[in-house]
């Protein structure tokens, strides 16, 4: 079978949505663009403060940038397609619209997956091996595990994605989604699709599974290397690691719960879905922003360069 040709009668697929109501559909209108607007201004301030702030140029803020990146790539895969469907009757997307949704939802919350990894390397490196830091993390290591995330997202979708373009669909086409969810696609097949399914759980439900238990070994030894420390250097990294463990519960754990029991389907499902696609970058900003002193100096400084390049022109 060509891969890359669609053998399938189905030529779209119909989305049902979040609601069936039109007032709701209204309010979730609203809500959601409202949402996406928050999520590109917060990580692009973020992305733009890193990048020509000297005093952000550390291996913490290079990641977190990269992070905000991620979020920002991540929320535009589905998000623009869910909000203008709220102002339909009839919610459809082309079978290549579909797949290419899934694609980049995979690649990039794949790569973000990993970003939280190199993340919680760079934390337990400066908590723990203080000393070594510098040394540990070199821009050699930056750079490597930067390119190491956008390679396991692009071998995560990737080994998903060539097998679930070849399947043939044939009718229904109908998926209780507001965006095509891999699970869900992949039940629409009229093929026995049982190691497909396999597959996404253990390729999907095993990375979220085995990336939240690696992040939750390292904040375990974190906290207890915390302890040791006086209370003011404790109290700085308590107030960074909470920020860590409150975006890597909100983004892991819905995903374990969709993506490693893709043989079940729950009406839930789609509800959980929202927090890793939107709820999870429009949050990001927030918790690194307000919990964080110098991210907000630098802002200002940022606000106040632009302010004076303005007024002297």
């Amino acid at each position: 079978m060509d891969l890359l040709t669609n053998t399938s009668s189905v030529s779209e697929f119909i989305l049902l949505g979040l609601s069936s109501s039109q007032e709701i559909q209204i309010l979730f209108f609203a809500i959601f663009f409202l949402i996406y607007v928050a999520i590109i201004v917060g990580n692009l301030l973020i992305v733009i403060s890193v990048i020509f702030d000297n005093h952000l140029h550390s291996p913490m803020y290079f990641f977190l940038a990269n992070l905000s990146f991620f979020d920002l790539c991540l929320s535009s895969a589905a998000t623009p397609k869910v909000i203008s469907d709220f102002l339909r009757k009839r919610k459809t997307i082309s079978w290549w619209g579909c797949m290419t949704q899934m694609f980049f939802m995979h690649f990039f919350g794949g790569g973000e997956m990993s970003l939280l990894i190199a993340m919680a390397i760079d934390r337990y490196a400066a908590i723990c091996r203080p000393l070594h830091y510098k040394t540990i993390m070199s821009h050699k290591v930056l750079t490597g595990l930067l390119l190491l995330s956008w390679a396991v997202g692009l071998m995560h979708t990737t080994s998903q994605m060539v097998f679930t373009v070849g399947l043939p669909f044939c009718g229904p086409n109908v998926m209780d989604s507001f965006f095509c969810d891999l699970p869900l696609v992949i039940k629409l097949a009229c093929t026995e699709t049982y190691n497909l399914q396999l597959l996404v759980a253990m390729n999907s439900g095993l990375l979220s599974l085995g990336c939240f238990l690696l992040l939750l070994m390292s904040y375990i030894l974190m906290l207890v290397t915390i302890r040791q420390h006086s209370f003011s250097a404790s109290s700085k990294a308590l107030s960074t690691l909470s920020a860590h463990i409150t975006v890597v519960t909100l983004f892991f754990g819905p995903a374990i719960f969709i993506y490693a029991f893709p043989f079940n389907s729950y009406s839930v499902d789609k509800f959980l879905s929202i927090f890793y696609s939107i709820i999870t970058p429009f949050l990001n900003p927030i918790i690194y922003t307000l919990r964080n002193q110098e991210m907000k100096a630098a802002m200002k400084r940022l606000s106040r360069q632009h302010m004076v390049s303005w007024l002297t022109h």
